[in-house]
């Protein structure tokens, strides 16, 4: 009974703190771009004595809770590191599990009812050639079906390697200029951000890692040149809503000078 009662105090506790949270950061500027790392979902799952499919599935359920955040606090762009061109070296049965969740739950935004709402654009970044034909196929689903939104922007990075990144904009410039459509003075940091997987989009404000690593793993290396760093020693499927006010608290305390 005791252990109970202590149970149900410190729920409330956790709940009276998160909504002071929740009103104290609505007070102060929100990052325009979130992009965040998700790590952890292999070693939270071991913690558990689950299979590694187990920890991704709780990491892509974990997933869908942050995008209704990011949607309660007003951040219009979300981008998440889900899947790397080095995880493609991990063992067969895991990237083929991994694969069946990318073509189950692309498809599964595309038809999302808050996805449509909300008008949320959703975007693959990486190399969609190195992935399987179904999942290619429902990537192509998900973006149709909201390719004309523009009030929020979700970004999911799958076969994604900032150095390769960098490298397909480069060989797009060489052909631009071979070819006499550019010259050495067209090319400026704004005309070679244009040629990455981002486009358009602002670089990220604010950059989150989970699972307490403190290092970017080849991720937007090129649009982090600015973006705070916030890192968190939590494995991702466990991140929890004050952990998420907290990351956006701290990039509200500090001062963002741009190399001034």
């Amino acid at each position: 009974m005791a252990a109970e009662i202590a149970r149900l105090i410190s729920e409330a506790a956790y709940q009276a703190y998160e909504r002071r949270l929740s009103r104290e950061i609505l007070q102060g500027p929100i990052p325009k771009h979130l992009a965040i790392i998700m790590d952890g979902n292999r070693r939270f799952a071991r913690e558990l004595g689950l299979s590694s499919t187990d920890g991704h599935r709780r990491g892509k359920e974990k997933l869908e809770e942050v995008l209704e955040w990011c949607l309660d606090v007003g951040i219009r762009i979300l981008t998440v590191f889900a899947f790397s061109t080095e995880n493609l070296k991990r063992d067969d049965g895991e990237v083929q599990d991994l694969f069946r969740l990318f073509a189950e739950n692309f498809r599964k935004a595309g038809d999302d009812e808050r996805v449509h709402k909300h008008h949320i654009r959703i975007r693959m970044l990486g190399q969609k050639h190195l992935l399987p034909k179904d999942v290619q196929e429902a990537i192509d689903y998900a973006e149709a079906r909201t390719r004309d939104y523009d009030e929020h922007f979700f970004n999911i990075g799958v076969a994604y390697g900032g150095r390769q990144e960098i490298v397909d904009a480069i060989q797009q410039v060489v052909v631009d200029a071979q070819s006499g459509k550019i010259g050495p003075g067209d090319i400026d940091e704004t005309f070679f951000s244009k040629r990455l997987y981002t486009g358009n989009l602002p670089d990220p404000d604010l950059v989150l890692r989970t699972s307490g690593e403190e290092r970017i793993s080849n991720f937007f290396l090129w649009q982090l040149a600015y973006s705070e760093l916030y890192f968190v020693d939590v494995f991702w499927p466990g991140f929890r809503k004050i952990d998420f006010l907290r990351a956006i608290r701290t990039f509200q305390m500090r001062r963002r000078r741009f190399g001034r």
